[in-house]
């Protein structure tokens, strides 16, 4: 009962990360990776919490990337997270949150509606972790639209008016941070980018060449053939398979059961055998 990828109120999720990890041991996980977004101030608490529990905490984070003008995730797994390289990069991308709030409430209050950065920063509960939705939940809140789907159709989403390209790290960049605190990077859920066959083989070529470990053959609630085909690609390109809920809270419709994903198939070498012994 293993789960690589989880989240706590460090980023999005729902429950903080002592809860996180109860969750999980009362799901019956016997190893756990915290994996909060561009963020690993959560860690020392769950580990605590795991140590309790008899849990393997696994030092995890969910770094954001831009790669070819689209955005991608890589998970670092396994690393020392007092890693100064690593946590210069962190730092920096949280540090573009916050730019990219103060650019979209520039371009609400021109379109008349103001308070927007005080207001999104106020739904967070971590300000360091402030995203798009923050922002349209403050314009439900005040009264500027019914929904988030509106939010984003009328001001948020790509192309339109309030919108604000953001360039997260780079896919070499994050590699070698990984890489550099000791870790394993493994690409998030890569079923969920939508890219063609030529795309993805270009994105797992480029991960590999960089120094890139592994893909997650397993992904919140994929299907015995999605995870079937993704240990092919594993196969195919030598990488190691990961698996992970990518639970942020309860009824999440896209995040699995925490802590107690599916075995892989038998065609993979898992990320874990290369972790480092205890």
């Amino acid at each position: 009962m293993i789960d690589l990828h989880c989240h706590s109120t460090v980023s999005d999720g729902a429950l903080n990360p002592a809860e996180v990890v109860r969750l999980a041991h009362a799901n019956g996980c016997t190893m756990l990776a915290l994996t909060d977004h561009d963020h690993t101030g959560g860690i020392a608490e769950a580990r605590s919490e795991a140590a309790k529990l008899g849990i393997r905490l696994i030092n995890g984070v969910e770094i954001s990337v831009t790669w070819r003008k689209g955005t991608i995730h890589v998970v670092g797994l396994d690393f020392d997270e007092t890693d100064q390289p690593l946590q210069n990069l962190l730092a920096e991308v949280r540090q573009g949150r916050l730019n990219r709030l103060e650019t979209i409430a520039a371009k609400l209050e021109k379109k008349g509606i103001v308070g927007a950065y005080e207001g999104a920063l106020a739904l967070a509960a971590n300000k360091e972790m402030v995203s798009r939705t923050h922002v349209a939940e403050f314009l439900i809140s005040s009264g500027h639209v019914k929904n988030k789907a509106q939010a984003f159709a009328k001001y948020l989403g790509d192309g339109k008016p309030c919108s604000v390209p953001h360039q997260w790290t780079d896919l070499a960049s994050c590699v070698n941070a990984i890489k550099g605190a000791g870790g394993l990077a493994v690409i998030a859920h890569p079923m969920r980018y939508g890219f063609s066959a030529t795309a993805k083989r270009n994105l797992f070529e480029e991960f590999k060449a960089l120094g890139g470990d592994g893909i997650e053959v397993h992904s919140g609630t994929t299907d015995k053939n999605d995870r079937l085909n993704y240990a092919l690609l594993a196969q195919r390109y030598g990488l190691l398979a990961s698996c992970g809920s990518d639970f942020h809270r309860t009824g999440d419709y896209s995040g699995g059961i925490l802590g107690a994903c599916p075995e892989l198939p038998e065609i993979c070498k898992p990320v874990w055998e290369c972790f480092k012994a205890v």
